[in-house]
């Protein structure tokens, strides 16, 4: 029983909610426009969920080789950090989610395409295959990308542009160029929770030779960046919402700006790195309630 709570909190449920907020917008998105189908839904929820856990076990894999996981570390210790799981544990449980998540994406995309429109098939396998790579290398290997301040960029990619606007096309099977503005608004908001854990781990990871974009920018750099990834958010969001408004239904979503507004007060604020720590959980689940209400206005 210990060792199965180990690796459910290496798999870091609470990373979950928002890693599925990129699936309810473009759902809800194409659900709008009259194209649904539940089992899309439900493998695009569950290969989202496997690449999120595939993410979490390989950072906790690659920080706790390279010994970036010590004692000064400020947030929840790690797996392998604490010894509940050893190196070569981890790695059999990264190969085995990247397996299960590859599986999952085979099935998504064969409910989506069928055997017809090969091509789009193939582009889709790509970019599956490329999100669980993407999931590895953030930390894992001498070239990970992670400690060179490229996170962000991965991050808003893979968790706002493909998740939404991915999500989106493989039930319309068609382009619909609006929907790159909400799909980049996760994606920014998605790089804002990686930010907040940069933030609070900037000064631990710049010892140990991991150079985040927190890192690069310092501390009131950062802050800096974190307004821009915030209020771009409700802006791109605000502006969608005004090109599709038919009825209130439509802003109701609006009511998620409020704790984001107040998260970035608290946030400009910060003297102390440890109290940004509960902020990754408000801004986490601003961003996946905004998701639940725009997809509930959508549906309405």
């Amino acid at each position: 029983m210990k060792k199965i709570n180990s690796w459910v909190n290496a798999a870091r449920l609470r990373t979950l909610p928002l890693s599925i907020s990129g699936i309810l917008v473009g759902s809800t998105i194409a659900a709008q426009q009259g194209y649904f189908s539940l089992g899309i839904f439900s493998l695009a929820l569950a290969t989202t969920l496997g690449l999120q856990v595939l993410s979490n076990f390989a950072n906790d894999y690659g920080d706790g080789v390279k010994g970036t996981d010590n004692d000064e570390r400020i947030g929840p210790q790690r797996a392998i950090q604490s010894g509940l799981i050893s190196h070569s544990e981890m790695k059999n449980g990264i190969i085995l989610t990247s397996i299960i998540t590859f599986i999952l994406a085979i099935c998504l995309i064969y409910a989506s395409f069928g055997s017809e429109d090969f091509l789009y098939s193939l582009v889709f396998i790509g970019l599956g295959v490329a999100s669980i790579v993407a999931a590895i290398k953030y930390t894992v290997g001498n070239s990970a990308y992670g400690y060179r301040g490229l996170g962000d960029i991965f991050v808003f990619i893979f968790f706002g542009i493909v998740a939404v606007f991915g999500s989106f096309f493989l039930y319309v099977n068609d382009f619909d160029w609006t929907v790159l503005m909400p799909a980049a608004a996760i994606g920014l908001l998605s790089a804002g929770v990686l930010n907040l854990n940069n933030m609070r781990d900037r000064v631990p990871d710049e010892k140990s030779g991991k150079i985040t974009l927190a890192v690069k920018l310092g501390e009131k750099g950062a802050k800096t960046y974190h307004y821009f990834l915030i209020i771009g958010a409700i802006f791109l969001m605000t502006v969608y919402s005004a090109l599709i408004f038919e009825g209130w239904d439509d802003i109701i979503f609006y009511i998620a700006f409020i704790p984001l507004v107040l998260h970035l007060k608290r946030v400009m604020q910060n003297e102390s790195p440890a109290l940004l720590d509960p902020e990754l959980k408000v801004l986490a689940l601003s961003t996946f309630a905004m998701s639940l209400l725009f997809g509930f206005g959508q549906i309405l």
